[in-house]
């Protein structure tokens, strides 16, 4: 059992805490689930349960934690480490070894677990795991899912009672994300393990879990619960459940499935009025459009009718690209034009980020060429294209080096040799737009992950590039971030800013996709209207399609107008 009795912390320095009188228990045996906006405090819950808060990050911590009967204030992570195992948001931050097998043994090693006890340790982790077949491959070739398996293979080799997860899918594409899910909830049933996990993409664990932490982020008490009773208590949900309260459906589902029969209600009941109402279109025959699982799609009529199609912003001519040896895209062509919004999806490995690299110069290609504004970029200083053409990597602490949020954008204008007051747009004006007007003089890196993400827009955006390569943005964000990611989106492509959204947030490009493409093995293997493409794979369909497979509903938003009565 976990119980925290008027738990308060607050990080060395901070104006106010990150928890603030939280009292709530775990039982033993749960699947729990830990949610909030970004900054409320989740990941700082986790990390008191084996003594990293605030053994690690100092502070001032008052009221009672008591983990299995352990005090993990006491004991310090060390003496925590065979009672809770802890896996981070970047698998990667952990990783000590070059191995799989090396790096699940490490930790027994430190542990001075004897020879024979630790082989049969480790043999149990990789097959617990499924990781068996990967156990001489080196951690820097698996790819993100295969690297979470491994993180999570190590924390479990010391045999822990509980597991604690920091948005352990956040990196992952759906498809790697539901396989790791898989393998925590056996995990859970077959060890009778406690897991603890946070997580912003809800729509993907909440079928799972059978308790809900949410913390507010306005200092109200903490609601616990089965995940019913606590929903109803969250401002932003995931689109099954923000439409099933928005159409009274009870109980609450918590899983498509479950939703099944409300919409087909639904459905039923506008067909028995009679009703001629917006939106529901039969499906089109399945011909035109193949599983983008296994087939290419041609539709290139689908594309967004209102962009400018005369001439492209950026152009890709079959284009090659290769890690030594190893090709990892091979012959895409691609055109973006202003004003529209492009989204890329594809799984781990896919290639999708080193095409992004290839499209502002970090990757030369082998073969091919990439045109900006119908210049070749092949001869062009990484600069010289940035300027043109904005990039946003996933991590965007890359992108952060300044001491002020102004700064960072002043930085940008002087790498370009550009005075501020000769700027295409303000960086003061700039800095408003993203909603950090009040935040220019605050150090980036103590923001949250949402206004970081913003600050980086930030620097990439103050030259006034005519496109914007985005590199997984949702990452860590909440869905208030995340929704007002899409307010900026929408904004810059009604100033005919051409955008490439590369994500694995299906729900994200359900909302904000004019032209979807999928990748697979270095090839763009689908294209067409977000309607069909997302629809033709399980892997990329919406939440909302699931529920109205026969409509060319994405969104909530695509429903509620689509069951509302003409007039």
């Amino acid at each position: 059992m976990i119980r925290f009795e008027h738990v308060t912390y607050t990080y060395p320095d901070a104006t106010r805490p990150a928890l603030r009188d939280v009292s709530l228990t775990i039982p033993a045996g749960a699947f729990a689930l830990v949610v909030g906006t970004s900054g409320a405090g989740k990941s700082t819950l986790l990390r008191c349960l084996n003594g990293l808060v605030p053994h690690f990050s100092g502070g001032t911590l008052t009221g009672r934690v008591s983990v299995d009967n352990l005090d993990p204030v006491a004991r310090a992570p060390g003496g925590m480490s065979r009672a809770v195992g802890f896996v981070f948001q970047d698998p990667e931050a952990q990783f000590v070894m070059d191995r799989v097998e090396d790096e699940i043994a490490f930790a027994l090693e430190n542990a001075a677990i004897p020879p024979a006890e630790m082989h049969a340790r480790v043999e149990a982790a990789l097959e617990q795991l499924h990781l068996t077949p990967l156990r001489q491959r080196k951690l820097e070739t698996l790819s993100g899912g295969e690297k979470q398996r491994v993180a999570i293979a190590s924390a479990l080799a010391l045999r822990p009672r509980i597991l604690a997860l920091d948005e352990p899918t956040s990196q992952l594409d759906p498809q790697s994300a539901a396989e790791l899910l898989d393998a925590l909830v056996r995990l859970h049933k077959t060890l009778g393990l406690t897991v603890v996990l946070a997580e912003h993409r809800l729509e993907r664990i909440l079928p799972f879990v059978d308790q809900v932490i949410y913390l507010p982020d306005d200092g109200a008490p903490v609601i616990a619960g089965p995940p019913r009773d606590v929903l109803p208590h969250i401002p932003l949900l995931p689109p099954l459940q923000a439409l099933a309260q928005a159409l009274g459906w009870s109980p609450l589902p918590l899983t498509v499935e479950e939703g099944w029969h409300f919409a087909t209600q639904c459905l039923e009941d506008l067909s028995t009025d009679s009703t001629d109402f917006n939106g529901l279109r039969k499906r089109k025959s399945v011909s035109s459009v193949q599983s983008v699982d296994n087939q290419s799609v041609d539709n290139q009529s689908a594309d967004n009718q209102s962009a400018d199609k005369s001439t492209p912003v950026l152009e890709i001519r079959d284009l090659e690209a290769a890690y030594g040896p190893t090709t990892v895209l091979r012959g895409v062509d691609v055109a973006l034009y202003p004003g529209e919004i492009v989204a890329l999806l594809g799984r781990n490995g896919a290639g999708k980020t080193t095409l992004l690299k290839c499209l502002v110069g970090l990757l030369r290609p082998r073969r091919g060429d990439v045109l900006v504004e119908g210049r070749s970029i092949a001869k062009c200083d990484v600069a010289d294209v940035c300027r043109q053409v904005g990039y946003l990597p996933q991590d965007p602490n890359a992108l952060l080096f300044a001491d002020t949020v102004l700064d960072e954008l002043h930085i940008t204008l002087r790498n370009h040799g550009i005075a501020p007051e000769d700027a295409p747009i303000a960086p003061e004006t700039l800095l408003e737009c993203l909603g950090l007007a009040d935040k220019a003089q605050c150090y980036p890196r103590d923001l949250s992950v949402g206004e970081r993400q913003r600050v980086a827009l930030g620097a990439i955006m103050v030259t006034q590039p005519h496109a914007l390569l985005l590199d997984e943005p949702t990452r860590g964000l909440d869905y208030r971030a995340k929704a007002q990611l899409l307010d900026l989106l929408r904004a810059w492509r009604a100033e005919g800013l051409a955008i490439l959204l590369v994500t694995h947030d299906v729900e994200l490009v359900a909302e904000a996709a004019d032209r979807v493409l999928v990748m697979a093995q270095g090839e763009i293997i689908a294209q067409g209207n977000p309607a069909e493409v997302l629809r033709a794979s399980p892997t990329f369909t919406p939440q909302v399609s699931k529920l109205f497979p026969e409509s060319d509903w994405l969104t909530v938003e695509n429903v509620l107008a689509g069951l509302k009565p003409r007039s």
